[in-house]
């Protein structure tokens, strides 16, 4: 599907001023569609794709026809319009949605669960406010991650999206990387932001970035936040310590969900340190609102080729502990 960009003009600046200075109603707008939306001045610019453009026009027409009857608007009313247009007016994404694989519409293609495993994943999420994801790589734990979190911003369940990552890899130290902090960090977070821009359009997720609706960043910056409505994602978690596992799991805010993603298999740290992942997955199971989804060769969905290297690495290395060299 071709995008395109188209710009709108409006008699008064009444509406596209209050969207511009109440950001949550402006939020609630944006969540729903995959198009970017840029007000300047009188002037709406929306780049994305067709049938959503007209489903967006539709919604701004409504809303200014109400803020000028009313004087006012609420969240009701935004949820309303959108629910009675996007939903109701049966736009393909929303068609797709209802499909039960489907887990989120990406700006290149619809995402959907690959096998059961990855429907159950998406399930256990959805009842679920702190999922731990553990397995081989190829399976999808962290691209469908990526997707649902989207998905349930879509939704309004969420206000924005914070994706981290610790700072090991192979024993290497981020001080003897080339470059200032963002270039030396850029590497450990490049697999969430190469998730992101096969969702998310480069237009629109630049203005996410900017108004720090996405948040990308390394684990140890995450020490004395409380996240509150937000959905929080650690990738690669079998890299983080006993401490920065429970910094980060007590991060929880109010209407927050987590999914911590990681391979104990695959475990970077010094040999004298305890993988957080592994411990939280001893102390944890057992609590309500705590699941465990565990996936092995048999659902990796990339190459065929990795099964089997997964495979024949687990052989070469049965009966060492996970991590070991």
């Amino acid at each position: 599907m071709e995008v395109i960009k188209k710009k709108i003009s409006f008699d008064t600046d009444e509406l596209l001023s209050l969207l511009s200075y109440d950001i949550q109603l402006m939020n609630l707008i944006e969540n729903r569609f995959r198009t970017a939306i840029i007000i300047r001045g009188r002037e709406i610019t929306l780049k994305g794709y067709e049938d959503e453009i007209k489903a967006i026009k539709a919604v701004l027409k409504e809303l200014d026809y109400l803020l000028a009857r009313n004087g006012k608007l609420s969240e009701k009313d935004i949820i309303s319009v959108l629910d009675l247009i996007v939903i109701n007016g049966g736009s393909e994404g929303q068609k797709a949605k209802k499909a039960d694989a489907v887990i989120y519409r990406g700006a290149k293609e619809i995402i959907t669960a690959k096998n059961q495993k990855q429907k159950f994943y998406n399930e256990t999420v959805l009842q679920n406010d702190l999922v731990f994801a553990i397995g081989p790589a190829g399976t999808g734990k962290t691209y469908l991650a990526v997707a649902m979190a989207l998905a349930a911003l879509k939704r309004n369940e969420v206000g924005r999206i914070i994706l981290s990552r610790p700072a090991v890899e192979a024993g290497e130290s981020l001080g003897f990387l080339p470059g200032d902090l963002h270039e030396k960090i850029d590497p450990y977070l490049r697999p969430l932001l190469d998730a992101l821009n096969f969702m998310v359009s480069p237009d629109k997720l630049k203005n996410m970035k900017e108004r720090q609706i996405i948040e990308i960043t390394p684990l140890a910056y995450m020490r004395g936040r409380t996240l509150n409505n937000s959905f929080i994602i650690l990738d690669e978690a079998q890299n983080a310590t006993n401490m920065q596992m429970k910094m980060f799991l007590t991060r929880l805010g109010v209407r927050s969900k987590a999914i911590v993603t990681g391979d104990i298999t695959q475990i970077d740290l010094p040999d004298n340190s305890m993988s957080g992942l592994i411990s939280a997955k001893n102390i944890l199971q057992g609590i309500d609102g705590i699941e465990f989804v565990y996936f092995d060769r048999s659902d990796v969905v990339r190459h065929k080729l990795v099964a089997k290297i997964i495979e024949a690495y687990e052989k070469q290395g049965k009966g060492k502990k996970p991590g070991s060299k």
